[in-house]
């Protein structure tokens, strides 16, 4: 059955890469107006414009989504120029400095928690107060693999994610009643330029022993992947679907 978005209006942030703009140009395909958002402008206006180019309906936002007035004017502009929000991916995310947890930098819990677990809270409030005047909408937020397990030096990150899937259960049951669905994905591990970067940071046979022993499909995901779950997420083809966190993950979480 395809999913179609013809008339809906979608919002993804960390759009200008990775994960969010394999989203954002599945969302586009489908047919949504698109707003997408990111901290570099640059890359983010880029993106936008090649989907534009491309005949679809497009708006590149510069936004830092620890920042609660750029979230919330993030929001703003998306309703100012499409009209109504629909669907939207809390994706933007961050990684961080590898430490145990006795060693954890303080200056970099409260980076990877500004943009990890408050910025995803910060990008629900804002969507659920135009969702809670229509009366309809789902969002999907980004956990990870990370949410349901934990891992050596990455305390601060899993953590993040684990609280991600708080908020993710909790604004559920706040919104059940009220035609608003929100769910959340947790992508295993998955191509991307993140990936890249953690390999080019000397974590290429970490990555790697993940993917022999734990992954039982034996090979990475694909950023598409991810956004067809999203999108079958955010779809009345999950109509009865909430407050669920999805692993897309090759099947690490079975073992």
């Amino acid at each position: 059955m395809q999913i179609s978005f013809e008339g809906k209006v979608a919002l993804v942030t960390g759009a200008a890469s990775g994960l969010g703009l394999a989203t954002a140009k599945a969302f586009a395909e489908a047919g949504a107006s698109v707003a997408l958002a990111d901290w570099n402008e640059k890359e983010v206006q880029g993106a936008a414009k090649e989907l534009s180019n491309q005949g679809f309906k497009t708006l590149a936002v510069a936004c830092d989504v620890s920042d609660d007035s750029q979230v919330e004017a993030m929001v703003k502009k998306t309703v100012d120029a499409f009209g109504r929000l629909d669907a939207a991916y809390n994706n933007a995310g961050i990684q961080n400095v590898l430490a145990e947890t006795a060693d954890s930098p303080r200056d970099d819990y409260d980076r990877v928690m500004g943009v990890n677990l408050r910025g995803v809270w910060s990008c629900m409030k804002f969507e659920l107060q135009v969702m809670r005047k229509q009366g309809s909408g789902a969002i999907v937020n980004c956990s990870s693999l990370g949410g349901l397990v934990g891992g050596n030096q990455r305390g601060t990150y899993h953590a993040a994610k684990h609280g991600v899937i708080g908020f993710t259960k909790s604004a559920a049951l706040e919104y059940a009643t009220r035609g608003i669905r929100v769910n959340d994905v947790c992508p295993g591990l998955i191509r991307t330029p993140m990936a890249d970067k953690m390999e080019a940071e000397g974590q290429r046979e970490a990555l790697k022993a993940m993917l022999d022993y734990y992954v039982p499909m034996q090979r990475e995901g694909r950023p598409e992947e991810i956004a067809n779950t999203v999108l079958f997420l955010c779809s009345d083809l999950a109509s009865y679907i909430t407050g669920q966190s999805i692993s897309v993950d090759g099947g690490y979480v079975m073992r």
